[in-house]
């Protein structure tokens, strides 16, 4: 076999569209990426997957002021990202695919069947991530602080688990479905009648849901990057123009107020590092992820806070020009084009790893 020619550009095929309720948030993330992406580092070919979960070899946008893309183009499938296109080019796959059925080890799981170089964590980091309710028995495991949870299945007593809640965490609770993302699905429930209500709503996208208690506390954010020796960004902060940090407020109204930095200490500011590390390898992620937590400073009934609680971690991240993760790392003195080189370039030496250990 001969060796790469390190003249020709890194081949990237950006991935993105999806079958999950999250479709047009990764498309709006992919038109941002190919913006940024370095043409004369990388030859792009972008690949959609529409709701149907249709594969189409999409067109690339032609004017600057696109906000999304629109998945138009030649009917195509999988066999495309599956095929290497020969020794010379180095090919990776910068998969830009929200919630279910592209973030939970799905797509991972074939690029590593292909043998194909991808951006971001592998398949049991994905999958488990992807699903908040396993995530957090994990987390638990580990003694990680969180919030209080509770796991319900659908078929399950509605009603036994929203007394359960209530009895044991109090009014409000939030609902939300296990395996989704960007806030879709989940309820803030202020009721009994609103528990059973949006749990209604949750089994409309996942067959297993969370009930979690309402913190009073601030939302702080940390992003990660890296595999075996990952970094931690600054964390920031965000104050909702709404109820809570919903789907309207994260992707339509543009209310939300977004500190970068966040007003912390320190000493607040290390501790929520070095515990988004934490939380990023215990949970095995690698390439990127971004971490979420609550900062809890006191507790409803005026008591002592709990600090920092983690809410959530995501190993696809959105990248549209207001999501905090590019904006964390901006701050951190990594600018948009160089993250993408970062993230292109971990995931060809991730690659290069795994194929020495499964090619002996």
């Amino acid at each position: 076999m001969s060796q790469p020619n390190r003249n020709l550009k890194t081949r990237v095929i950006v991935l993105f569209g999806g079958e999950s309720a999250e479709h047009d948030v990764s498309c709006v993330t992919a038109a941002h990426v190919l913006r940024a992406l370095d043409a004369e580092k990388y030859s792009v070919t972008t690949i959609g997957i529409t709701r149907r979960g249709e594969w189409i070899h999409a067109e690339l946008p032609t004017s600057p002021d696109i906000k999304s893309l629109q998945i138009k183009g030649t009917s195509t499938n999988s066999d495309l990202v599956l095929k290497n296109l020969d020794d010379e080019t180095q090919l990776v796959v910068f998969p830009l695919l929200h919630g279910p059925m592209g973030e939970d080890g799905t797509v991972q799981g074939m690029l590593e069947l292909a043998h194909v170089a991808y951006v971001g964590s592998g398949v049991l980091s994905s999958a488990v991530a992807m699903d908040k309710s396993v995530a957090k028995q994990v987390l638990a495991a580990n003694g990680i602080d969180q919030q209080k949870f509770l796991v319900v299945r659908a078929n399950d007593d509605h009603s036994q688990f929203a007394d359960q809640a209530i009895r044991e965490f109090g009014l409000p609770l939030f609902v939300k479905p296990a395996n989704m993302g960007s806030s879709i699905g989940v309820q803030k429930a202020k009721s009994r009648e609103g528990v059973l209500s949006a749990l209604q709503i949750a089994f409309e996208f996942d067959e297993w849901a969370l009930i979690e208690e309402a913190i009073v506390g601030r939302e702080i954010e940390v992003a990660l990057l890296g595999n075996e020796d990952p970094r931690a960004s600054l964390p920031g902060e965000i104050i909702p123009s709404r109820e809570f940090y919903d789907y309207e407020d994260k992707y339509l109204v543009d209310g939300a107020k977004l500190l970068v930095p966040a007003p912390l200490s320190a000493k607040e500011t290390e501790q929520v590092r070095q515990l988004a590390l934490r939380i990023y390898k215990t949970l095995r992620a690698e390439g990127m992820a971004r971490v979420d937590f609550f900062y809890e400073e006191k507790r409803r009934d005026g008591g002592a806070g709990r600090g920092f609680l983690c809410n959530e971690i995501n190993t696809i991240p959105g990248f549209t020009p207001i999501s905090m993760y590019p904006k964390l790392w901006q701050a951190s003195g990594l600018s948009y084009p160089q993250l993408l080189d970062e993230l292109i370039s971990l995931a060809i030496a991730r690659q290069a790893k795994r194929r020495n250990k499964t090619s002996r």
